[in-house]
């Protein structure tokens, strides 16, 4: 009888990647199991605000800003794109590749506040930036109540 080493974190990593392949894919972990599954990916965004806009900054490193649509409709702000697959000389021969390509597409909800007539996007250095103004709220001045 041959004994085996238990490994309880791969079996565990193994398990996660059946219910949900991309996000452990994308953690950096070896699954062989997964390398000819299709993924989908998304960039990473963060979001933040001033005194005077909301910014949303998205990662897109390797691709192109004609590649990228931003559209605003009903208060949803959305970043669609494509990462197009690179191309690669004969010559050239992967060990392990960690990149992902293909389309991909992020939404946001904008706050009330938000001035949708005078939102831009700049991309640079690989990251999209949308600057969404705000808008000036009037803040209702505090009513005075007699007391009898």
């Amino acid at each position: 009888m041959k004994l085996s080493v238990w490994e309880p974190f791969r079996e565990m990593d193994r398990f996660m990647a059946r219910m949900n392949p991309a996000q452990f894919w994308a953690s950096g972990r070896s699954l062989p199991e997964l390398v000819d599954a299709k993924l989908q990916w998304a960039p990473s965004a963060d979001i933040s605000e001033t005194d005077q806009e909301y910014l949303v900054r998205a990662e897109l490193p390797a691709v192109q800003k004609e590649d990228v649509h931003v559209t605003l409709e009903d208060g949803v702000l959305t970043i669609r794109g494509e990462r197009r697959q690179r191309q690669t000389e004969k010559t050239e021969k992967f060990h392990r590749v960690e990149t992902f390509s293909g389309e991909f597409s992020r939404a946001f909800s904008l706050p009330d506040d938000a001035d949708a007539a005078g939102v831009r996007a700049e991309s640079r250095d690989g990251v999209l930036t949308v600057h969404i103004p705000k808008r000036a709220v009037a803040k209702p001045a505090p009513l005075q109540i007699k007391v009898n």
